[in-house]
């Protein structure tokens, strides 16, 4: 088994990476490359990374083993509550103006790349914790969906079943005995949180409509993977996808691409977050 990786075997693996998925290697990634491929290389006909490569070009690879490929290649980081003042803002501020408006329907929250299922999970819990201690009338629809191109992690979401290093990463205590039961040698989330929230696999290149509208997107730490061109058309999709008056959250590293005029800047209590213009 050969694990080298020439440059014109590398940039061919770019442009597939780009193509399929949208994420943009640097020039400097060739060893990621051959970390994250070097395992799937044993489980293949493939005796070298390079092989393998020219067979993606000429569209020889199977689907099941492009599909590893992305896999491999994606980064699945996540942890629960990740940039918490989105999740403050969530409760305290969008939540009851939701609840108070009469005439609402279901809210529609979309979880973009949302991996492991955390930040589905999170916002979850963050609706439950507001109609438990944050609202006194009746307990309206929630329904949030969790959407990531890797099929393997969202198997994992499914089944909402996290180790005990995975909880303490974002998760305190309190939250931690209110929603989730010890299962086996783990911890499973009680199932008024599981049931509210319904994952998808979906490839942010591909169109929205499928998916539905909504009233809120939660799209963290995934853009930064993508060209500023890709980002601007992905945002610009988003709006399109978002109901009136909807509301768009990046990370707290992240902002919109120059020029983009889709969307006004809302100043949280905490934090930063975007609003569909009312033109738009």
């Amino acid at each position: 088994m050969n694990s080298d990786l020439n440059p014109e075997a590398f940039a061919v693996f770019q442009k597939f990476l780009v193509d399929a998925c949208g994420i943009l290697l640097s020039d400097n990634k060739q060893y990621l490359v051959k970390n994250r491929l070097t395992g799937l290389l044993k489980e293949s006909d493939y005796s070298s990374i390079a092989q393998l490569v020219t067979a993606l070009r000429s569209d020889a690879v199977s689907a099941k083993l492009r599909t590893r490929i992305i896999d491999a290649m994606t980064t699945n980081e996540t942890f629960w509550f990740r940039d918490n003042t989105h999740f403050e803002e969530l409760r305290n501020v969008l939540l009851p103006a939701w609840a108070a408006n009469k005439t609402g329907g279901t809210l529609r929250i979309w979880s973009a790349a949302c991996s492991s299922g955390q930040e589905p999970y999170s916002i979850g819990i963050c609706v439950e914790e507001f109609f438990r201690y944050g609202w006194t009338g009746i307990k309206r629809n929630v329904q949030v969906i969790g959407t990531d191109i890797s099929e393997s992690v969202l198997a994992e979401a499914s089944q909402a079943v996290y180790s005990e290093m995975a909880l303490p990463r974002g998760l305190d205590e309190n939250l931690r005995s209110r929603y989730f039961d010890r299962y086996q040698d783990k911890w499973k989330l009680k199932s008024e949180i599981v049931d509210r929230v319904r994952f998808q696999q979906f490839n942010l290149l591909k169109p929205f409509a499928a998916l539905g509208r909504f009233d809120i997107v939660f799209c963290r730490n995934v853009l930064i993977y993508f060209s500023e061109e890709l980002k601007r058309d992905i945002l610009t999709r988003m709006a399109k996808a978002l109901n009136p008056g909807g509301y768009l959250f990046l990370s707290s590293t992240e902002s919109l691409p120059s020029g983009l005029d889709l969307y006004e800047t809302v100043r949280g209590a905490s934090c930063r977050y975007y609003r569909l213009k009312p033109a738009f």
